[in-house]
């Protein structure tokens, strides 16, 4: 019998008693006093806030489409119904927005940060960036992450004058690194947050240290893992990895989905109202670390997950790699880099320092590739190698009627 958790009626008092006076807690982001590369553009409005600002540029950025063909979790299963990266984000976005509504926080940097923090994720999830991050580090002694590449997508690639404070949220945000609590850390110019993101290229451990600066970027990271914690035993349910949520265990927060979001969003409440920082209680924080572990070791460390990523889509990718990356030092105007990415972003690439083109080479391929949809990234092998015998045999639709 699921267990729903409420918040204590103390505190729904309280909270009722402060929305009704006008006595709320404010330690919201102020839009107002938001800071952009570029101050003489993209300024305020009435019905235009800063933040609104920046969910407009992030959803209409050219990247943003491609979300709908990237894995969360699961790669290789044609399922409608499996979890795809666009729905993650959503998710996100809507899970901290109902706890920041809650906490009286800016609303809108809540979504900027949350539908922008994956905008940098690679083909085929986490796996594909890994094999990315091998292949460029060991070309130019730099590392790969998807949070550090969401900030170049949305400030590099594509200069969109986004606001300090959602690019801090984006490349802070951390889903495989939960914390008891979050207190903000302190980004004082763009100046320090270009020396952070040049830190997390040269030195990888350097990604679990940084600490988003607003509790709009606290809160979205907690949400990011809220969001797949349970999202993802569905997930595995749906592509026959286990038997059921159930079989996965309780941990102390929950088994199905909508209980573990109910029950950590409840918990976050309950402990954060009225305070500077957001927390959870020590209960609540082992119990999702524990949850955490089980998925780690019954779904995505796998053999049916992990296996067959390894020894199908890592060669692809790495192969692939160094391909464009001949390609692009020979200046073959006919390859796909050039034609599918070279020309795509110049011609979208407006308000550059430089043109695009005058990018370091292994850095224009790590763009191409982060970009890549999973389909667009296994058609495009199979047009640059076509008798290559590596390729993906995904589970298809009807798989279960054929046996």
């Amino acid at each position: 019998m699921p267990n729903y958790e409420k918040l204590s009626d103390e505190l729904s008092e309280r909270i009722k008693y402060d929305i009704e006076n006008g006595t709320r807690p404010d330690f919201g982001a102020k839009g107002s006093v938001a800071v952009r590369r570029n101050p003489s553009f993209d300024r305020e409005s009435i019905w235009r806030p800063a933040y609104v600002r920046d969910v407009d540029k992030i959803m209409h950025s050219p990247y943003y489409n491609r979300y709908t063909d990237k894995t969360q979790v699961f790669s290789f299963y044609k399922n409608d119904d499996i979890t795809r990266r666009a729905l993650h984000v959503q998710l996100v976005s809507r899970i901290a927005r109902s706890i920041g509504s809650v906490l009286n926080l800016n609303l809108d940097l809540i979504e900027a940060i949350a539908l922008g923090h994956d905008i940098g994720h690679t083909p085929f999830g986490h796996a594909g960036e890994r094999y990315i991050s091998e292949v460029y580090h060991a070309e130019t002694c730099r590392y790969f992450n998807h949070n550090v590449h969401s900030v170049r997508v949305l400030d590099g690639i594509f200069p969109l004058n986004i606001t300090l404070d959602t690019l801090d949220g984006i490349i802070t945000h951390n889903g495989e690194f939960e914390m008891h609590e979050y207190y903000p850390s302190v980004m004082p110019d763009f100046s320090a947050f270009d020396a952070m993101v040049e830190s997390c290229y040269v030195d990888e451990s350097n990604i679990r240290k940084i600490v988003p600066s607003t509790l709009e970027g606290c809160v979205v990271r907690v949400c990011d893992i809220i969001a797949y914690l349970g999202k993802d035993r569905q997930d595995a349910t749906r592509a026959k990895l286990v038997d059921s949520d159930l079989s996965l265990g309780d941990a102390g927060i929950g088994t199905i989905n909508a209980e573990i979001i109910n029950n950590l969003e409840v918990n976050i409440i309950e402990n954060s109202y009225g305070k500077p920082y957001i927390m959870m209680d020590a209960d609540h924080y082992q119990g999702m670390k524990a949850a955490k572990k089980t998925n780690y070791d019954m779904i995505y460390k796998a053999d049916k997950v992990a296996k067959v990523l390894d020894e199908t889509v890592k060669p692809m990718m790495q192969k692939m790699y160094y391909k464009l990356l001949r390609d692009l030092k020979e200046g073959n105007k006919e390859s796909p880099v050039f034609k599918h990415h070279v020309d795509f972003v110049s011609n979208n690439h407006y308000a550059a320092k430089m043109p695009y083109i005058e990018t370091e080479p292994n850095q224009i391929v790590v763009d191409y590739m982060a970009s890549m949809t999973d389909d667009y990234c296994t058609e495009l092998y199979h047009f640059l190698y076509p008798d290559s015998k590596l390729d993906i045999n995904y589970h298809g639709y009807f798989e279960d009627l054929l046996r």
